[in-house]
């Protein structure tokens, strides 16, 4: 006889946060590509919408009203005002997935990051790495839309923001793009396969065994 697994009862979100310029973006998008049953919570943002953007799939655009209101009656998991913009995380949508044993994606700073652990305790945090300052600043610059006075202040802001990297429960360094997305690969799998999600997915396994 063989035993088909139950859903887990409940999915797991995780945190990603980095630096500008360590690749965060692309490593996030590869692995929701490469990772079934794992979905992106859309920030809600007042800033304009940009070419190309859609909205509900990049953002949720709104306007600052909107937002304030939604602040007052504690929609959001974790919010905060970045160079004159407000950005949120909505809990309701974050919850629907989480209890539709859905693990969600959560990319966002160490400040949100902050704000998120505080509301929910069990979720699993991530901290990107480039592999050397020399190597942050080649991305940045080969991003070819800033000036030097602008990548100075991206750099100043990268440290800054590497020095909360220990806040984080894994640290994954983006030196060569498979291998940071094969490791991030292997911290979801490897929470999945704790005992409690295990249990639940394999009970009537586990009590055959057992009985």
């Amino acid at each position: 006889m063989s035993y088909t697994a139950s859903p887990s009862p409940r999915g797991t979100l995780f945190i990603i946060a980095a630096p500008s310029g360590a690749g965060k973006t692309s490593l996030v998008k590869a692995l929701l590509a490469s990772n079934e049953n794992v979905a992106f919570s859309t920030s809600t943002t007042t800033r304009a919408m940009r070419p190309g953007e859609v909205n509900g799939r990049d953002y949720h655009f709104t306007d600052v009203p909107t937002f304030q209101a939604m602040v007052e009656r504690g929609e959001f998991l974790e919010h905060a005002k970045v160079f004159d913009n407000y950005y949120g995380t909505s809990k309701a949508a974050v919850m629907e997935k989480l209890n539709a044993a859905t693990d969600v994606i959560l990319d966002i700073d160490w400040q949100g990051a902050r704000q998120v652990r505080t509301a929910m305790p069990d979720a699993r945090s991530i901290f990107i790495l480039p592999p050397s300052h020399g190597e942050l600043e080649v991305r940045l610059k080969g991003r070819g839309q800033d000036s030097d006075e602008i990548i100075a202040r991206r750099m100043r802001d990268a440290v800054n923001e590497m020095q909360h990297y220990n806040e984080f429960d894994y640290l994954v360094i983006n030196d060569r793009f498979d291998v940071a997305l094969h490791e991030l690969q292997a911290i979801l799998l490897t929470h999945r396969l704790r005992r409690e999600p295990q249990t639940a997915r394999y009970a009537t396994l586990i009590k055959e065994l057992l009985g």
